[in-house]
């Protein structure tokens, strides 16, 4: 009889030792600190800004239709292109909304990438992977998983010109955009 005893205090001791921690794990406690409560609010989990230099890619009127034009952003060892695409695009800046630009390093394996003309496309010669960049540096077919990272660009209408402003997605084999 002393063995069930035992028995049913330790089952007890069990279900109410759970619950006990149950209840103490959802305890939410209070930021006392305002520091540290005005940091979270200001950042979200894994998020990172980071300080990018606005840099003149060039006249938007002196742009060529439908060629690439080559820079560097946000360092030089980046190359870019800037395109006037010659009909408005997404996310296209400029007077026709037909401006934009891309990284030039293919995010498979960091081959450069060549801007066709007559197919209006990127096309990597290490892989073959294809990038449209009407459609945002999107990643058409080939070995690549990734679009193009876009260089985001800001147009000045009072002097016409284009400046690159940051980037959205992380150039080939660099942990960060910026060095």
């Amino acid at each position: 009889m002393e063995d069930a005893k035992f028995s049913f205090n330790r089952r007890f001791f069990l279900k109410s030792s759970g619950s006990a921690a149950a209840v103490l794990g959802s305890v939410v406690i209070p930021i006392k600190n305002a520091d540290a409560a005005t940091a979270a609010k200001a950042s979200t989990a894994g998020a990172t800004t980071l300080a990018y230099p606005k840099k003149g890619v060039g006249k938007a009127s002196g742009m060529p239709v439908n060629q690439a034009v080559s820079f560097s952003y946000p360092d030089a060892s980046s190359p870019c292109y800037a395109l006037r695409m010659g009909n408005a695009v997404p996310g296209g800046i400029g007077p026709n909304q037909d401006i934009v630009a891309y990284s030039s390093l293919c995010t498979h394996m960091g081959c450069p990438v060549a801007y066709d003309g007559g197919t209006k496309t990127f096309k990597c010669g290490c892989h073959f992977s294809v990038f449209d960049p009407e459609m945002g540096g999107q990643m058409v077919c080939g070995q690549a998983t990734e679009n193009l990272p876009k260089i985001r660009l800001e147009y000045d209408a009072k002097t016409d010109s284009v400046n690159a402003v940051g980037i959205d997605g992380l150039i080939y084999g660099r942990q960060a955009n910026i060095l």
